[in-house]
């Protein structure tokens, strides 16, 4: 699933051709993904002016000037392409229609954005602006881990007395919003953190060494257009190019790249989910 990278990297993306622009027609082309569009969905879109692109964690949140903003989850194999931009970026042809083109929007300046989901985990919603962060799928979501809220001081408080594993809470989407398993297993292994470590033991100086290693893993990743593992591609179809750069994911077996360990990467279980680490340097 696409996290807080991928995410960023399609929100800028469309920038160019989504904020301050008509959607002059917008077809919806089944009655649903994940869950059930809303009700007149492609009405209510049609004619709207996207004001403001945003991102809240894991959800593009595209504020319409008619009071409502348009939420939009890519899910595990979502994508959102753009074509016939105007502007010059996305200077290719409109692609003949194809089979999980789900939502079809054509702006006003000629771009069109395409989501395309063929498994059809993606969701899209509308809810009033004013009321969004409310909405079920943001609220009791934790601070941004690139934003002023997300701090050493917020992270030890919240971490204090926890006996869950510290990848385990990383994972909690009420502590901090955006973080999954790849770049919590990167920002893990560049700390030099045992990802079975209990959180509340972490203290204060591993808690201060870990937030600036999570905020620079983040930041490197959305500059190199986060990691194209599978599904991920940005909204000009090219791939991203971070999974070159991982230090621990998927590379069991191989040896550490922290300078001076002689450690191998290895991969055990966490609730389920592969983590992926050195024994020897993450302690």
């Amino acid at each position: 699933m696409p996290e807080l990278p991928e995410v960023e990297t399609v929100r800028r993306g469309l920038m160019p051709v989504m904020q301050g622009a008509v959607i002059a027609r917008a077809q919806v082309n089944r009655p649903d993904l994940r869950w059930p569009f809303p009700p007149g969905m492609a009405e209510r879109l049609t004619g709207a002016r996207v004001i403001r692109l945003g991102r809240r964690s894991k959800y593009i949140l595209a504020d319409l000037d008619r009071g409502e903003t348009l939420i939009i989850h890519l899910g595990m194999s979502g994508r959102m392409l753009v074509s016939g931009d105007s502007l010059g970026q996305f200077h290719h042809d409109h692609p003949a229609p194809a089979k999980h083109d789900h939502v079809v929007l054509d702006m006003e300046t000629g771009a069109r954005i395409v989501f395309n989901d063929a498994r059809r985990f993606g969701a899209m919603d509308l809810a009033p602006t004013g009321q969004v962060q409310d909405h079920r799928l943001l609220a009791g979501l934790g601070p941004e881990p690139l934003g002023n809220m997300f701090s050493a001081a917020y992270l030890a408080a919240r971490l204090q007395g926890r006996g869950m594993p510290i990848k385990s809470a990383l994972l909690d989407q009420g502590i901090v919003a955006g973080l999954g398993n790849i770049y919590v297993c990167e920002a893990l292994h560049r700390a030099g953190i045992d990802p079975t470590r209990q959180a509340g033991d972490l203290g204060a100086d591993g808690v201060a060494q870990l937030v600036p290693v999570i905020r620079d893993v983040l930041a490197e990743a959305i500059q190199a257009g986060g990691s194209s593992l599978r599904d991920h591609r940005q909204t000009d179809g090219e791939l991203g190019y971070f999974q070159h750069s991982f230090r621990a994911y998927g590379r069991a077996g191989q040896p550490c790249r922290t300078p001076g360990c002689s450690g191998v990467i290895a991969r055990i279980v966490q609730s389920g989910r592969s983590t992926f680490h050195c024994a020897t340097c993450q302690r």
